[in-house]
C-alpha cells in the first residue's frame, strides 16, 4: 500500500472567500466508456484534525471554484458535530499524489445551534443527522447535504442547503411520500433512505435516489433476488419533475448463517440531464463476522422509464425500468481491500480532456475498516 502523505494545514477561515465564480459543469453530457484506475490514498484511522475525529465519510464532491474538495461525514454528532471537510488532492493521469485536509465547518440547524445526538436529542431542540451525501451548488457554491432520517424516532429524511462555513440556508420541500413510518409499512426504511445527491449539468435541478426499498414498494433484495427503489429528479425549489424505478442487483454473495448482507445504491453522479453514473455497494457478512463489500459502477438512462410519482406502491405495478449498464466492478481490479465506498465526484480533467472520477469510502469509525480514495479516468 502506499504510504499516505497528510499535511497539516492552516486553519481555514471557511466563512470568509471571494465572490462565487460559475463553475463549469464537470459532468456536462459525457459519455461513459468505462473507468481506468490510476491509484489510492488512505487516510490514518480517526485521524485528529482541527479538533474533530476524521471518519464516516459518506459524501464527496469537487469544489471547482475554489479548487477544493469537500467530503461530509456521517458522524450523528458522536465524536463531534455534523460537519463537513475540505481537501486538496493532488494527482494526475499517471499517480494519486496525496491528500491534504485543509479546513472543517460545523453544519447549523435553522435555528443557528449544532445537530445533537441521539443521547442529546431528547432534551435538546432539532433533528438528529445522519449525513450521507453532499454537492456544491454549481450555481452559488453553497453546500447541498441529505439525510436518511431515523424511523425509531420518527425524523424523516432531508436535503438542506448551507453557506460554504456551515450556516443553514434553506430545506428542499419533499412530497409526503417520504415520511417515515414507525408502523414499517410504508415511507422509507430506516437507513436506506436519502444516499445519493446530484445536480444536473446546469445545475437547475437535481437528482436524488434512496439507498433501498421504501416499504410499500417491495421487499429488500436477497441473494437470490434483486429489489426495486426510486430516483427522484427535483428542481431547486422541490418540485418533482419526475420519479423512476430502479433495479437493485440481488446481493452478490451468501452471508453467512444468521449474519447480516445488503445491497443499495450508495451515490449517483449526473452524466447529463437523464443520464447518470450509479454506484451500488453490497456489504456481506461472514460467518467469522467480518465483511465483504462488493461496489459495481452502472451508467443508467431514464429515457423511456416510466416516471412513478404518482404510483403509491410500486407492488404489482405496470411500469418501466431505467435503462441500466454496468461500467465496473470494482472488485475487478483486485485491489487489497475495497472498503464501505458511499461517495463519488467528477474532478478536474487531465490533460487529455478526459475526465477524473474519485470515490471514497466511509470507514464507520471502525479500526477493521479504512478511509479510501480511489482516483480514476473516465474513458469515453
Amino acid at each position: 500500500m502506499k504510504k499516505t502523505l497528510i499535511t497539516l494545514a492552516c486553519t481555514l477561515a471557511l466563512s470568509a472567500c471571494a465572490p462565487f465564480a460559475q463553475q463549469k459543469p464537470a459532468g456536462s453530457d459525457l459519455t461513459v466508456g468505462s473507468l481506468r484506475f490510476i491509484g489510492e490514498q488512505r487516510l490514518p484511522w480517526r485521524h485528529q484534525f482541527q479538533g474533530t475525529t476524521v471518519g464516516g465519510l459518506s459524501g464527496i464532491d469537487y469544489d471547482a471554484a475554489r479548487d477544493e474538495w469537500i467530503m461530509i461525514s456521517d458522524d450523528r454528532s458522536q465524536f463531534n458535530p455534523a460537519r463537513y471537510y475540505r481537501a486538496r488532492l493532488s494527482y494526475d493521469e499517471r499517480s494519486f499524489k496525496s491528500v491534504e485536509l485543509t479546513g472543517v465547518a460545523t453544519l447549523l440547524q435553522p435555528d443557528g445551534s449544532g445537530y445533537p445526538s441521539r443521547e442529546e436529542y431528547k432534551r435538546t431542540n432539532g433533528v438528529v443527522p445522519d449525513l450521507e451525501t453532499l454537492r456544491v451548488d454549481p450555481l452559488d457554491g453553497s453546500i447541498w447535504y441529505g439525510s436518511e432520517g431515523d424511523v425509531a424516532l420518527s425524523l424523516d429524511p432531508f436535503i438542506r442547503r448551507a453557506a460554504p462555513d456551515g450556516r443553514y440556508q434553506d430545506t428542499l420541500p419533499l412530497p409526503p411520500l417520504f415520511t417515515v413510518s414507525k408502523e414499517n409499512k410504508f415511507g422509507p426504511r430506516n437507513n436506506q433512505s436519502f444516499e445519493g445527491l446530484s445536480f444536473t449539468p446546469d445545475g437547475r435541478s437535481l437528482w436524488v435516489s434512496l439507498e433501498g426499498p421504501m416499504y410499500q414498494d417491495g421487499p429488500e433484495p436477497t441473494p437470490l433476488h434483486g429489489a426495486v427503489n426510486r430516483i427522484t429528479h427535483f428542481t431547486r425549489d422541490g418540485k418533482v419533475l419526475g420519479q423512476y424505478a430502479y433495479p437493485l442487483e440481488p446481493i452478490p454473495a451468501t452471508p453467512g448463517k444468521g449474519k447480516y448482507a445488503d445491497n443499495g445504491i450508495s451515490e449517483i453522479l449526473s452524466l447529463s440531464q437523464k443520464r447518470m453514473l450509479v454506484m451500488e455497494r453490497a456489504g456481506v457478512q461472514a460467518d467469522d463476522g467480518s465483511y465483504k463489500d462488493y461496489v459495481r459502477i452502472y451508467e443508467i438512462d431514464t429515457e423511456g422509464a416510466s416516471d412513478v410519482q404518482h404510483l403509491p406502491t410500486l407492488k404489482d405495478a405496470s411500469y418501466t425500468l431505467v435503462k441500466k449498464r454496468l461500467v465496473l466492478d470494482i472488485g475487478d481490479l483486485h485491489l487489497p481491500i475495497v472498503d464501505n465506498l458511499e461517495g463519488m465526484s467528477f474532478g478536474p480533467r487531465f490533460a487529455n480532456g478526459h475526465a477524473s472520477l474519485v470515490l471514497i469510502s466511509d470507514d464507520n469509525f471502525s479500526k477493521t475498516q479504512v478511509t479510501q480514495l480511489l482516483l480514476f479516468e473516465l474513458l469515453p
